[in-house]
């Protein structure tokens, strides 16, 4: 014995409640994946160098990762990678950026007489350090390559190629390489005794005073014979 047929329904079956519908809901707001639109590209890789600096300034080489940069930055770790590669890699980038002023230094040893250079090159390097604004990424610089090998590698790399080689090339002398790297060493040495371990009474004295002292010592290594 079979029941009775369900009643039939003269009008259409009702429609779902509003909202309950998955092909129309909103996709939760957050990151952004994948590699952005070509017109924010340029934005959003100097977002990840400010982000990336700001890690690496705060937590060192060792402590930083690209998911924090990516994080702080507010992106996908992919688009990290996609504009700068391994973490290394973004390293080299944020640091060349920071050190960019001190960059210009081959143009004081150039601008004037040989007998001056050392003086105009200690003076240039230490006013970039004297500077709160570009002396702080600088000793984030300093940090992260006194802790970590392979951030002393980049940091090595960059200044080799990009500041002690130039140095090198406006002087006309043998060992004009040896005399840059020399002339540099005895600069920053005093710039993180100064600036670093802020040694007394190196960290409270006079500028002018320090370049009066280290400036001779800096044409010795440049140009002595």
């Amino acid at each position: 014995m079979t029941g009775n047929p369900p009643p039939a329904t003269d009008g259409p079956a009702p429609e779902p409640p509003a909202g309950n519908s998955t092909d129309s809901a909103p996709a939760p707001r957050g990151r952004r994946r994948g590699r952005p639109p070509r017109t924010e590209s340029a934005g959003t890789r100097d977002r990840i160098l400010a982000a990336a600096r700001e890690e690496f300034s705060a937590r060192g080489y060792e402590k930083t990762s690209v998911r924090g940069i990516a994080k702080a930055a507010g992106v996908d770790s992919a688009l990290v990678h996609h504009y700068f590669g391994t973490k290394e890699q973004v390293f080299e980038a944020a640091i060349e950026v920071a050190f960019a002023p001190a960059l210009n230094a081959p143009h004081a040893v150039a601008d004037g007489p040989v007998e001056g250079v050392g003086e105009r090159l200690t003076r240039f390097v230490l006013g970039v350090w004297d500077n709160p604004t570009t002396r702080a990424p600088l000793l984030a610089i300093l940090r992260s390559a006194v802790n970590n090998e392979t951030a002393a590698a980049v940091f090595r790399r960059l200044v080799a190629a990009q500041l002690l080689r130039r140095v090198a090339a406006q002087l006309d002398l043998p060992d004009a390489e040896l005399r840059a790297e020399l002339a540099a060493a005895q600069i920053v040495g005093t710039a993180m005794m100064r600036y670093v371990i802020k040694l007394e009474p190196l960290a409270s004295a006079d500028l002018e005073q320090i370049i009066a002292r280290v400036a001779p010592v800096v044409q010795g290594h440049l140009t002595a014979p």
